[in-house]
């Protein structure tokens, strides 16, 4: 008959000389020695650290972006340099992009006030904007002066904004678009130069400043 083979509590029985069959007697942590435990403790530390680390990378790939301001265009609300976190869940939940999305479901409407990040082709490069919502689907957007009119409605403008003397006349908003504007109107490239901002090229709601840690606030 085939004889099981030896176990190692058997063969470690055997090594220090207590008798077959004896109650086992593991190392405990207490039996360690301290540079041992030491050791112990900083691995665990380490496997969390690292454990978190991949969590944020996770997030920023799926859930947010942090792209970097560049320009005077929303002053004094967001500052060149800046970097600012941008909830990419804030509106929709989206696989893909644009035209070649394989999954896109609404979660949130986009609001007149809101603050987005999309992208917009500079030059033929995609680049990240950050501008403040004006006008929804299906609004008619006058400027006269400065002075922003809904569907003849004159506008509040936002804490903070500085006005210029721009003239536009009236124009609708395309279905499923938004029209922008920057806080700073004379130094902001926005919807009254390259119209409306498609649903599908929004990236989401700009959140917070998140750096440098001494300006750091939340976006209204």
């Amino acid at each position: 008959m085939r004889q099981p083979a030896p176990r190692w509590h058997d063969f470690a029985r055997t090594v220090s000389g207590a008798p077959a069959g004896a109650a086992d007697h593991s190392i405990t942590p207490t039996e360690l020695s301290p540079a041992l435990r030491a050791a112990r403790v900083l691995w665990r530390a380490l496997k969390v650290v690292l454990e978190a680390c991949a969590l944020f990378a996770l997030l920023l790939l799926l859930f947010v972006r942090v792209p970097q301001v560049t320009g005077m265009s929303m002053e004094p609300q967001l500052r060149a340099n800046e970097h600012v976190l941008i909830s990419t869940i804030a509106y929709d939940f989206r696989v893909g992009w644009q035209d070649r999305a394989l999954l896109d479901i609404r979660l949130h409407p986009i609001a007149r006030g809101d603050v987005i990040a999309f992208e917009h082709a500079v030059g033929g490069s995609p680049r990240v904007y950050v501008k403040r919502v004006i006008g929804l689907p299906g609004d008619v957007v006058r400027i006269s002066a400065g002075s922003v009119t809904i569907d003849g409605v004159a506008q509040r403008d936002a804490l903070g904004v500085a006005r210029d003397r721009t003239e536009m006349p009236a124009q609708r908003v395309p279905a499923d678009a938004f029209f922008v504007l920057g806080d700073n109107r004379g130094e902001s490239d926005d919807s009254r130069a390259f119209g409306a901002v498609p649903r599908g090229a929004v990236i989401g709601r700009a959140n917070l400043v998140v750096w440098p840690l001494n300006r750091a606030r939340k976006i209204r």
